[in-house]
This record gives C-alpha cells, sequence and structure tokens, in this order.
C-alpha cells in the first residue's frame, strides 16, 4: 500500500507561481511512476503531468498541453517527493490538484495519461487562481 500526501495549494493570482509537493510512502518510490492530474467542479478529472523513473536511462516526462512550457514536474527520490511546479497561472488552473502512483516497476519512455494507470491516489490539494 502506498500512501500520497500533496501539499502547497493555495489561493494566488493570475500570473503568480505555486508549487505543490507530494510525499509518498515505500521503499522503492525510486521506481514508481508518479503523475498529477486536476479536477475543477463539474469536471472530470484530467491529466496535468507524469514523470517515469529513471530505469537506468532517461526520465520520462509527458504534460498536457494546457500546461506545458509552464508547470514542470519532478522528482526527489531521496525524499521520496514529487513536485509539481506552476508557473504563469492561470484562472482556469483552478481546481483540486491530485497526486498518483503506479507503483509496478514499470519504465515508460512516456508515461500514461490515462487515470487507469495509476494505483494510488492523495487526498488532493486545492489550488485557486484570482483574475
Amino acid at each position: 500500500q502506498v500512501q500520497l500526501v500533496e501539499s502547497g495549494g493555495g489561493l494566488v493570482q493570475a500570473g503568480d507561481s505555486l508549487r505543490l509537493s507530494c510525499a509518498a510512502s515505500g521503499r522503492t518510490f525510486s521506481t514508481y511512476t508518479m503523475a498529477w492530474y486536476r479536477q475543477a467542479p463539474g469536471k472530470e478529472r484530467d491529466f496535468v503531468a507524469a514523470i517515469s523513473w529513471s530505469g537506468g536511462g532517461t526520465t520520462g516526462l509527458n504534460y498536457a498541453d494546457s500546461v506545458k512550457g509552464r508547470f514542470t514536474i519532478s522528482r526527489d527520490n531521496a525524499k521520496n517527493t514529487v513536485s509539481l511546479q506552476m508557473n504563469n497561472l492561470k484562472p482556469e488552473d483552478t481546481a483540486v490538484y491530485y497526486c498518483a502512483a503506479q507503483a509496478r516497476g514499470n519504465y515508460y519512455y512516456i508515461p500514461p495519461r490515462t487515470t487507469a494507470a495509476y494505483d494510488y491516489w492523495g487526498q488532493g490539494t486545492q489550488v485557486t487562481v484570482s483574475s
């Protein structure tokens, strides 16, 4: 069982930056594929970004088109954390942001976007961007 705890959400203005963090349990975190999703009120949960483990080679990354160039996902295997640096925030980025993990040890050159690919989910952290 993997537990995920998000932090770093808050209320910011358009154009501001925010950094979300997700702390994960488990001794093999370095082999997890991690992702961020978000869900706005009345909408489905949408993919934001994902990062695979290096698998001895290149770390795989994947971003939603809507955040490409503004958001950066990263991981610190020594601290069992994955972060989402969000720059130039827009009101449409307002949502609850969820951390997700796949703990199967799979390596992805391009980590998956589908929610079904992830086995564990955090409780979410609210991000509100005012105009």
